[in-house]
């Protein structure tokens, strides 16, 4: 059966500002040392698995020129521009009706374009084991990730594991993000996985449990998977895909559906959520500084330093996350860093777009 790839690249990364902005989104930075982008990495890590003409890019319409540019190999019809921002259930499904008008039948990968993964043979042979057990009956696989600390930002998956496929565990259900107590809890009790937002199974799954759970979108998706390679392809997407539901995969479908597997990822995977993750993809110098650009450090510890060509010298400092570009500059302690979308709240209320 014929390997494909939905790559879902339309986020903002608005926790990464000021280097991400509206016209430069986490996903298309180069965040690690190899000059090469996030959704970059994400393409090249899965080459030995599904040929380029099979991958497809689901983003931001505004984004298509930032997909090419960086993706020249991506056919440009795979390159699935949202009109509007509608959650991941429709994203996917918009995905699978694409695939579904190529090949009768596919295997179908869901990756985020924003994260990172540290041992890629590992990954890719935890991809492959998903795709055996997605190739039987109507099994939908997710990949999730060992967790090693109580992580409140992320959702968890309880697991079975006396109910196994190959090497993964049938799915007992999925939870929101817990409480710090709760995150313990969860950790402690060693069956829980974090949510990693990847996805393995056959088009044809995914698609009957749309039909079943989500039927109204499913309707909407039809409409755009006939109107596909005709003139009024753009025209039918603008008016179906703006009245689907906004709503997770995870709400819509993962968690009311049957024979669903998880396959426990020891990958070295990081969802690069804040600036934070700088200091665990980057090394870090014998003070604990993780320093990019043109940086004098005396008697600094424990920070995040992003420059670019002009000098930042710093004095004494501890903790703190400093990011410059050419227009805007962020200092932040490392332990508000999900507060930075505060920062652009502030600037729509003073209508100082520019800089978001």
């Amino acid at each position: 059966m014929k390997n494909t790839a939905l790559i879902m690249a339309g986020g903002r990364g608005e926790r990464f500002w000021p280097r991400s902005r509206k016209n430069l989104p986490k996903q298309f930075l180069c965040l690690t040392d190899d000059g090469k982008s996030m959704i970059q990495l994400t393409v090249e890590r899965i080459q030995s698995l599904v040929d380029i003409e099979d991958v497809y890019i689901a983003t931001n319409k505004s984004y298509k020129k930032l997909v090419m540019e960086q993706l020249p190999d991506i056919p440009e019809e795979n390159i699935l521009c949202e009109p509007v921002g509608r959650n991941t259930a429709p994203c996917i499904g918009l995905g699978a009706v694409h695939i579904a008008k190529k090949y009768e039948d596919a295997i179908m990968m869901v990756l985020p374009s924003d994260h990172l993964i540290k041992h890629n043979k590992m990954f890719v042979r935890t991809l492959k084991d998903a795709i055996k057990i997605a190739e039987k009956d109507t099994n939908l696989v997710t990949l999730g990730i060992t967790p090693t600390y109580p992580e409140t930002g992320y959702g968890y998956i309880k697991f079975d594991e006396e109910e196994t496929s190959g090497n993964g565990y049938a799915v007992d259900r999925f939870v929101e993000k817990p409480n710090y107590e709760i995150a313990k809890e969860y950790l402690n009790s060693g069956e829980y996985l974090w949510n990693s937002g990847m996805f393995v199974w056959k088009v044809s799954s995914i698609l009957a449990n749309m039909e079943k759970f989500m039927p109204d979108t499913m309707k909407g998706l039809n409409s755009i998977k006939e109107s596909i390679g005709t003139k009024v392809q753009e025209e039918v997407l603008e008016k179906e895909f703006a009245n689907l539901e906004s709503v997770s995969v995870d709400y819509g479908i993962m968690e009311k559906a049957e024979n669903i597997y998880i396959i426990p990822g020891a990958f070295g995977w990081d969802d690069v959520g804040s600036w934070n993750a700088v200091e665990r993809i980057k090394q870090t110098n014998e003070f604990g500084n993780t320093v990019t650009g043109n940086v004098i450090t005396i008697d600094t510890k424990n920070c995040i330093i992003e420059g670019q060509e002009k000098l930042i010298a710093t004095v004494g400092l501890e903790n703190l996350v400093i990011v410059d570009t050419e227009d805007a500059t962020l200092i932040c302690n490392k332990n508000s860093t999900g507060d930075i979308k505060k920062i652009l709240e502030n600037l729509k209320i003073c209508n100082r777009t520019e800089y978001i």
